[in-house]
């Protein structure tokens, strides 16, 4: 079909409950035009399909933890199967559905509807057809499971982990002091002894390199708002570039303009969602950032006999665990069943037959959620207002920080989440004991006491992963990212009252480091005499392509982490936490705290001075190449990144990614499970409430066929920082007989 692979081909039309007509603009976006709500998401789900059917049923397999049956059966892809099965994602599917209101059912039905149009029409994917795949119909279930996939996995993944990195450095032997300052305020309830004797299943850092962490990447991003009192036009300006992994295609996120008589929305979407997510409607946009809420936590399970102890009105008594066993279909060898043990504190992490401690870790969004999160964004398509917007976004079960404007001029931030309500005095981070029902969660912290705020004094709100709890009567985080870029992007919209969507645009590529101006205070005066220091002394604190500098720093925050901790941790787990996983790249703030304290005790009986020059000389020895050098990444085929010639065309690049930790533009590169990842803006939308229009960037194409024309549009603008613009089309619709 021409319509697939040409953006200029005429109009599609589907079947439809009213007339529903779609068409593509001149970037190969699809226009959906219809007459009801409900055949705008059928035509959602029709285009997820046609343009990304592919990302669809892959995401759908692997969150069902069917990825040896359906895709490669091997060992790798039986750990990936194991991980998923052990969430738990698929349980309570129906009831979700069975929650939502009556409209928002049919809604979530005619995007299904949608899908499986699609997928009768146009069959299994080309790409799938190479694998042990069996196509089957897109269920409602099937988009209540997406929600928790998307939210879980490396977001409220790298909290959890952190708890469980938390109990190894115990378990190494790393003192009760020096934890405190890598965790400030967090451990008053730590007990050494008791952690000390957990036995860990699956550990995040391997016996091989015994601090390896299995945290993948997690999403860093920013969003602000501007009030009309600082924009050339009167009205707000929002921004957002969530910063996800770039170095795939397709892009991760989906663009579509959604058209009714009197209403439109352009959005960024996700495949298997049927609601606008990051978006620009009539009279309202909204835009959004992991909040780095504490949802997850750990308790210490002391089990026997397949049963935990719990502490009753002070006595013991002994408790079965709840079995559930999960049947792994593979393809080619025996399948394999694994059982799960469960009670009130999650999913436990090792055998109760086994006498010992273990821990077990639930995620406040992995069971009895989804389907009040779809009913809310189902319903902002029609939102009129921040205020209006806040209500609905609040109700998201998932954690996300909005930042929201609308065309009468109001800005409002709020964060969206299910945060548990812990006794008071426990921040979340640490494992106490299960037996102690004191420990138990209280429910949930009501919506009105997540932070938020309307109208700020400042006449902006931005966030950048950064700690929020000023805005709340809860404290939902206790990891933030450093508060670099938040604090960077802070000081430049202060600076001036006359924002525009193009001034907007070359913030979010800004590439000066609050990281590095903060490190630079006080290592300029300790530079070693030699010439290679003039790169650092006279460096413009940029992280563009052509900086030596930038690399020059690198190399000396690198040596001056190894000095201080790599004492204790061994230079070989810090090469790791630098190069192979993303400890550095989400929680560097952890590390630089200490750094930046002349008087931390992890300088031992140095100072801070003697380290600081030390490392300074180690870095400023030999040539140091350009930034930009050696950082070209390649787009890799979702299924056949790197099997196939450069030539064949599936993979594209390399392309050179600018900024770094503590910039703006996030540009990051590291390992990660033992292949290339990245942090950097995935997609950029800056829009002005005075105009019908959404200025975007999308990295990546609208399509997953490699052999589309759209398969690789817009990359090269992208990658260039340019927007283009994406409108309404306002065109009439035949009404259906």
């Amino acid at each position: 079909m021409a319509w697939l692979t040409d953006p200029l081909a005429s109009a599609l039309t589907i079947d439809g409950d009213g007339a529903l007509r779609i068409e593509r603009d001149e970037h190969g976006i699809p226009h959906i035009h219809a007459q009801w709500d409900t055949d705008l998401v059928r035509g959602l789900g029709y285009c997820h399909v046609i343009d990304r059917g592919m990302q669809l049923l892959v995401t759908r397999a692997l969150g069902q933890g069917r990825g040896c049956e359906l895709l490669a059966d091997d060992e790798t892809m039986l750990g990936v199967d194991k991980f998923f099965r052990r969430l738990g994602l698929t349980q309570g599917l129906s009831a979700e559905v069975e929650k939502m209101p009556g409209d928002h059912k049919r809604l979530l039905t005619a995007y299904v509807d949608g899908i499986n149009a699609a997928l009768d029409s146009h069959g299994t994917p080309w790409e799938l057809r190479l694998l042990p795949f069996k196509l089957e119909p897109w269920t409602r279930e099937d988009c209540v499971l997406m929600t928790r996939v998307i939210a879980y996995v490396n977001l409220a993944q790298s909290q959890g982990e952190m708890e469980r990195l938390l109990v190894e450095l115990v378990q190494a032997g790393i003192s009760r002091d020096l934890l405190d300052c890598l965790f400030p305020n967090q451990l008053n309830e730590l007990d050494p002894w008791l952690l000390k004797k957990v036995t860990l299943g699956e550990k995040v850092i391997p016996e091989a390199v015994r601090w390896m962490s299995a945290i993948p990447s997690a999403v860093a991003s920013n969003n602000w708002v501007i009030s009309g009192s600082r924009t050339a036009s009167g009205k707000p300006i929002l921004s957002n570039d969530p910063h996800l992994e770039v170095n795939r295609l397709p892009a991760v996120w989906y663009e579509v303009v959604l058209e009714l008589e009197d209403r439109w929305c352009v959005s960024a979407t996700m495949p298997g969602l049927p609601a606008p997510l990051l978006s620009r409607t009539n009279d309202l946009a909204w835009g959004a950032t992991y909040a780095f809420m504490d949802g997850t936590d750990s308790w210490v399970e002391e089990c026997k006999d397949g049963r935990y102890r719990r502490v009753e009105g002070g006595r013991s008594e002994w408790r079965e665990f709840d079995k559930r066993s999960e049947l792994i279909k593979r393809a080619k060898k025996p399948n394999v069943t694994v059982v799960y043990y469960q009670n009130d504190h999650g999913v436990l992490d090792g055998d109760p037959n086994v006498p010992g401690h273990y821990l077990s870790t639930r995620w406040a969004c992995a069971t009895g959620t989804g389907g009040a999160s779809l009913a809310a964004m189902l319903s902002l398509f029609h939102a009129r207002g921040v205020r209006q917007g806040m209500t609905l976004l609040s109700h998201v079960e998932t954690a996300w920080n909005w930042v929201l404007a609308d065309s009468e001029g109001h800005i409002a931030y709020q964060m969206s989440g299910r945060m548990p309500l812990r006794r008071k005095g426990h921040t979340g981070l640490v494992p106490l004991p299960g037996w102690d029902p004191n420990h138990d969660w209280k429910g949930f912290v009501p919506p009105d006491r997540l932070p938020w705020v309307v109208d700020p004094d400042e006449g902006f709100v931005a966030t950048a992963n950064n700690d929020l709890n000023r805005y709340g009567r809860s404290r939902p985080i206790n990891l933030p990212m450093g508060p670099y870029r938040a604090d960077r992007i802070a000081e430049v919209l202060a600076s001036r009252s006359d924002w525009t969507v193009d001034a907007v645009r070359r913030l979010q590529l800004d590439v000066k480091s609050a990281q590095a101006e903060r490190f630079m205070a006080v290592l300029k005066p300790l530079l070693p005499d030699v010439p290679e220091a003039g790169e650092l002394r006279d460096w413009d604190l940029g992280y563009d392509a052509k900086s030596r500098g930038a690399t020059r720093f690198e190399r000396f925050y690198r040596e001056l982490l190894q000095s201080v901790f790599g004492e204790k941790f061994g230079p070989e787990v810090m090469n790791w936490l630098f190069d192979e996983c993303s400890i550095v790249a989400d929680f560097y703030w952890n590390f630089d705290q200490i750094l930046l304290d002349a008087d931390s005790i992890w300088y031992g009986e140095a100072s801070q001075r003697s380290v600081w020059q030390e490392a300074a000389k180690r870095a400023c020895q030999g040539a140091c190449a350009p930034w930009g050098e050696g950082r070209g990444f390649m787009m890799s085929h979702l299924l056949l990144g790197g099997k196939l010639p450069r030539f064949a065309g599936f993979d594209v690049g390399p392309i050179v990614l600018e900024g770094g930790r503590g910039t703006v533009r996030q540009g990051q590169l590291y390992r990660s499970g033992g292949r290339l990842t990245s942090f950097a803006p995935s997609y950029r939308l800056v829009t002005d409430l005075a105009e019908p229009v959404a200025n975007t960037a999308l990295a990546g194409g609208p399509s997953d066929r490699r052999f589309s024309q759209l398969y690789k549009r817009g990359i090269a603008e992208w990658a260039a920082g340019e927007l283009k613009a994406v409108k309404p089309t306002w065109r009439p619709l035949k009404p259906k007989a």
